[in-house]
């Protein structure tokens, strides 16, 4: 009898449809990488889902969102699983919670083991409760459990762990790298989804240039992008903590957590958007910047252009074998070739190089990898060392770039009142910064220019799809459609 087509997550109307076959890739991919690496026949895989969590000490339940590493591997949407894998032959086990009859009470309805095999396409589904059983007949001869640094966060990951885990042979140390490892590129399924969270993302930052006025709260646009993308691309979650950066806000490169909550007033000046929706735990990140009335003054056009120029550089310049730290010093000469020209900054722009001047206008990384995690795992692999040179300390990925690969390029050109502070005080850099010229920006804020790119064999794909020259940015804004509701739909922008 001939298989069925494989099931699929989709959330109804125009959301994407994800076959559950990209899981089943990714399992394979992990399986080859552990043969490859020479793991020796009856080696089992186990991971752990992440757990639904109460708030504090309340029955309020945080909205669930999986764990990364077993999203990847399963694409289970339930909290409290584990799953395992054979090695040798690729055969896929989960396991689900035994639910106790009060939850069809509260909850829902209970599902039959079934259920999940079929929504999910395993070989094999048990109880979380039946596990140890489960795994003594698989006839483990070594679990490989997950644990390993987390080169960007600097946090480890949390490795499986159950009751009668001590009866089994355990190595926590195989697993993580060669995970890791088939994570940094994508398969043509999750590039698929990444183009979806990029369309709807895009789509949903353009609403914002259209609806921006003076006078509105940050929050508020953070509202409606978050709408936008919930209504129209079935995004619960958001791929990080929105960025609504006006006025000087725009040079807090983080801004819009708990102690600066996206809470200003709107005023005439520029704003700095950086959001980025997520659908079934596969990111995007954009950044755009304008001004809240349309219009660019030159200031803002001067430095929007020295921005955008350095991210077309790198856009073209980027391929596969580049090196990553090349990229991030070729935005950085670009922003002070232009700078120079703008008189905020003087004398020969290879002697500003070899003092890190630029990392006074950019202190982060140029862009970081993008998956699972808007600042994806793979960054830095065994062997490949953090620059410890200014800006360049920054960055998230030390690699080369590689086919298939999903990067952000995000440079920005940001006036820091501290870092620029301590640039003055510092004579080996201070004599190429014109004091006078540069107290003019001071409170300017910055500007930062966010696309995402998946690498092909000879260049990019750009993902991303905003206006981003000043003339398009503003006819855009200018439209008439900048009076519409905001509850427009994508094919209305």
């Amino acid at each position: 009898m001939a298989a069925g087509p494989a099931p699929i997550y989709w959330l109804g109307k125009d959301t994407l449809r994800v076959s559950a076959k990209l899981f089943a890739e990714n399992r394979r991919r992990l399986c080859q990488g552990l043969k490859d690496g020479g793991v020796a026949a009856g080696a089992v895989v186990l991971l752990q889902g992440g757990e639904q969590k109460q708030r504090y000490c309340t029955d309020t339940d945080v909205v669930f969102r999986q764990e990364s590493f077993f999203h990847w591997t399963f694409g289970v949407t339930e909290g409290d699983c584990f799953g395992a894998i054979e090695v040798e032959t690729g055969k896929s086990v989960l396991f689900v919670p035994k639910l106790p009859e009060s939850y069809a009470t509260w909850m829902g309805e209970i599902y039959p083991k079934e259920h999940f095999k079929e929504k999910y396409e395993v070989d094999v589904v048990h109880y979380t409760t039946d596990i140890t059983a489960a795994l003594t007949s698989m006839n483990a001869a070594v679990l490989l459990t997950l644990r390993g640094l987390n080169t960007d966060s600097g946090s480890i990951c949390r490795e499986a762990s159950f009751d009668g885990i001590s009866s089994f042979t355990v190595n926590n140390t195989i697993l993580h790298p060669v995970i890791v490892e088939c994570r940094v590129t994508k398969s043509d399924m999750e590039l698929e989804v990444m183009r979806y969270t990029n369309r709807i993302s895009s789509e949903a930052h353009k609403m914002i240039m259209k609806h921006v006025q003076p006078g509105q709260k940050e929050y508020e646009l953070e509202s409606l992008f978050r709408h936008y993308c919930y209504t129209k691309g079935g995004m619960r979650h958001t791929s990080y903590t929105c960025i609504c950066g006006t006025g000087n806000n725009s040079s807090v490169l983080h801004y819009g957590h708990a102690g600066a909550p996206n809470d200003r007033t709107i005023e005439d000046g520029d704003i700095l958007f950086d959001m980025g929706g997520e659908y079934y735990c596969y990111a995007s990140d954009i950044t755009c910047s304008f001004p809240a009335n349309g219009k660019f003054s030159k200031d803002q056009r001067d430095i929007y252009e020295a921005v955008l120029k350095a991210s077309r550089a790198v856009l073209a310049a980027t391929k596969p074998g580049v090196k990553w730290a090349d990229m991030h010093l070729l935005a950085d000469r670009v922003h002070l070739e232009e700078l120079l020209k703008l008189g905020i900054v003087k004398g020969a722009v290879e002697d500003m190089m070899k003092v890190r001047l630029g990392a006074i206008f950019m202190p982060h990384g140029l862009g970081h990898l993008l998956g699972c995690d808007v600042h994806d795992v793979g960054g830095f692999p065994e062997g490949v060392e953090r620059n410890t040179e200014a800006g360049l300390k920054s960055l998230r990925m030390g690699r080369p770039v590689q086919e298939r690969m999903v990067l952000t390029v995000e440079p920005g050109i940001y006036f820091i009142n501290h870092l620029l502070d301590q640039a003055l005080a510092d004579p080996a850099q201070s004599c190429f910064l014109d004091s006078q010229v540069l107290e003019r920006f001071r409170g300017f804020g910055g500007v930062r220019i966010e696309d995402d790119i998946a690498v092909t064999s000879d260049g990019v794909e750009l993902l991303t799809c905003v206006p981003r020259g000043v003339d398009e940015i503003e006819a855009f804004m200018a439209d008439s459609g900048k009076s519409l509701s905001p509850l427009v739909t994508s094919q209305d922008l």
